[in-house]
C-alpha cells in the first residue's frame, strides 16, 4: 500500500473534521432545545463527541479547545472563526460567519444551527459523491499509466527483436524519445488535473 503524501493526509483530515463537525453542531442544537445556553451547549457537545469518536478524535480536540477558551472568556464566535480558518473547511468557515451574525443580531440560534447542519450534510454528501467519482478516475489513470509499459513488455517477450527497427537507428530513437516526452507530459498533467479536482 502506498503511503499518503502530506497533502493527501491533510485532505483526509479536513473531510473527517468536516463530517464530525456536522455531528457536533447537531448535538449543539439538541442541547439548545433542552434549554442550555449556547456556550454550555458547545461544552456538552464536546463531551458527546468524546464519547462518540474518542478523545483522540479531531473534533473532540477542537471542541475541548473551545471549552478551554470559554473558561478564560474568549468569545465563542472568535474561536469558531479561528477553527474555520485553521481547518480549511468551507462549511465550518461559513457556519462561523452565520453563527456570528445570528448571535450578534439576537437571532434564533436553534433554527440557525439546524439549518447550518443540514447545509453541511448536503455539502458532505456532494463531496462524497465527487470523491467516489474521482476514485474511479484515479483507478483509470493508474491503468492508463501502466498500459504502455505492459504493451511494450508483452510485445518484447512475445516477439523478440520487434522493436529493433525503432531503437537501432537515430530516427527510431528520436521518435521514441518524443513519445516518451509526450507520455511524461500526459502523466504530469493527469496528476495535476486530479489534484485540482480534489482541492476544488
Amino acid at each position: 500500500m502506498f503511503k499518503k503524501t502530506e497533502k493527501e493526509s491533510a485532505s483526509v483530515d479536513r473531510r473527517i473534521l468536516e463530517s464530525q463537525f456536522g455531528e457536533a453542531i447537531r448535538a449543539v442544537a439538541v442541547s439548545l432545545k433542552a434549554g442550555y445556553s449556547v456556550e454550555n451547549a458547545f461544552i456538552q457537545s464536546g463531551r458527546d463527541m468524546g464519547r462518540q469518536y474518542g478523545e483522540d478524535s479531531l473534533i473532540y480536540r477542537e471542541m475541548e479547545s473551545i471549552r478551554r477558551g470559554l473558561v478564560i472568556n474568549i468569545s465563542l464566535e472568535d474561536m469558531l472563526v479561528d477553527l474555520g480558518s485553521r481547518s480549511g473547511c468551507d462549511s465550518i468557515r461559513d457556519f462561523a460567519g452565520v453563527f456570528s451574525i445570528s448571535k450578534r443580531s439576537g437571532g434564533n440560534m436553534v433554527h440557525t444551527i439546524e439549518a447550518s447542519t443540514e447545509t453541511i450534510y448536503l455539502m458532505i454528501e456532494t463531496r462524497q459523491e465527487m470523491a467516489t467519482a474521482l476514485s474511479g478516475r484515479k483507478m483509470e489513470q493508474k491503468i492508463m499509466k501502466a498500459m504502455p509499459f505492459g504493451i511494450l513488455a508483452y510485445v518484447g517477450i512475445s516477439s523478440p527483436g520487434y522493436f529493433d527497427a525503432l531503437y537501432a537507428n537515430p530516427g527510431g530513437i528520436l521518435l521514441m524519445t518524443g513519445l516518451l516526452i509526450v507520455y511524461l507530459t500526459a502523466y504530469v498533467l493527469g496528476d495535476r488535473i486530479l489534484e485540482s479536482l480534489e482541492e476544488g
